[in-house]
């Protein structure tokens, strides 16, 4: 697979809906099942998240158990993961807390540390906070707003995580904006841009007409007919 600059300001331009439905146009069939369950906030909804993952987990209800030194170098192995990884990179980060999640990983200082790693976002069951001073331009895909950053810590980097009932796999190529996020297939990256400009088109059938002044149940029949034809 190869991820254009082409493509990748065509993935960064539509939303993750699109992409979704896309990836089913790609594959000639229904059933794609790799996105989010369940509602996520968005600290930017202007813009979608593309991107390689790079994974870790945190927790912040109860403070850490290891020595202290062990804390410190497993925090600098997870900034020196993300500053080094592939771009453009994703951070994909679950809270261990999960439902329960208390600390604000995502604010003005760590959005703008990944940022300046030159990371396109985060996406995390987790919390964010600092809503008008975080980085611009570094959207945060998130579970829940809260002020306390708890005894927030690392705990695992570069393994596979699970968000919002989503399981992403370091280097997986995830979209993500203020719907949700999907793990690309790998498989349908090269035809991604002709899945989308198709299923565009194909949406057209029925969106044009509907907007057309007269649009009435006749007309919708015949634009649904063609649309039923052309639509995976």
């Amino acid at each position: 697979m190869t991820l254009t600059p082409d493509l990748l300001a065509l993935l960064s331009r539509v939303d993750t809906p699109t992409v979704c439905n896309a990836i089913e146009t790609a594959q000639g069939k229904r059933g794609f099942d790799a996105f989010t369950r369940g509602t996520v906030i968005a600290s930017d909804t202007s813009r979608a998240i593309v991107g390689y993952a790079v994974t870790a987990k945190i927790a912040a209800v109860a403070p850490p158990t290891e020595p202290a030194d062990m804390i410190r170098a497993r925090r600098m192995d997870y900034y020196r993961a993300m500053a080094e990884a592939p771009k453009p990179s994703v951070a994909v980060v679950e809270d261990v807390d999960g439902p329960d999640a208390i600390g604000a990983y995502w604010g003005e200082v760590n959005t703008t540390i990944h940022k300046g790693f030159g990371m396109s976002g985060a996406l995390t069951n987790g919390v964010m906070r600092d809503l008008g001073d975080m980085a611009p331009d570094f959207p945060v895909i998130a579970g829940s707003i809260g002020p306390s950053h708890g005894f927030v810590h690392v705990r695992e980097i570069g393994t596979p995580v699970t968000v919002f009932g989503l399981t992403v796999a370091p280097g997986d190529l995830v979209h993500a904006d203020r719907h949700g996020a999907v793990v690309i297939p790998l498989e349908v990256v090269d035809q991604l841009g002709a899945a989308i400009a198709k299923m565009q088109e194909t949406e057209r059938l029925v969106l044009d007409p509907a907007r057309r002044e007269g649009f009435d149940f006749a007309a919708f029949e015949a634009a649904w007919a063609a649309f039923e034809r052309a639509r995976t």
